[in-house]
């Protein structure tokens, strides 16, 4: 299991022209998940997303998490995380 987090003041996913999901402040995490992945991982990620402190405080250090700032997560699923670059041009997505 893959993500790549972004820390965003909004974010939303839009399909076909059509609002399915948004956030206020918080996360934007692009999740990329490969077989032999299990719930273990999945809430390791998700303990680990939550907790990263990578949110200013009162003295402008990066000192707060997603769960002391109460800000919300967006997650997108992102299965060329794992796409295979090696031979070629063309990424491999079979594992």
């Amino acid at each position: 299991m893959k993500a790549v987090v972004q820390r965003v003041s909004s974010a939303g996913v839009t399909v076909d022209g059509t609002a399915v999901s948004s956030i206020g402040p918080g996360l934007l995490i692009l999740l990329g998940i490969r077989n032999g992945d299990a719930e273990r991982e999945a809430e390791y990620v998700a303990e680990k997303c939550a907790s990263l402190r990578i949110f200013e405080d009162d003295e402008g250090k990066m000192n707060r998490s997603l769960r002391d700032t109460m800000g919300e997560a967006l997650v997108v699923s992102q299965f060329t995380l794992y796409g295979d670059t090696r031979k070629g041009n063309r990424p491999s997505f079979v594992d």
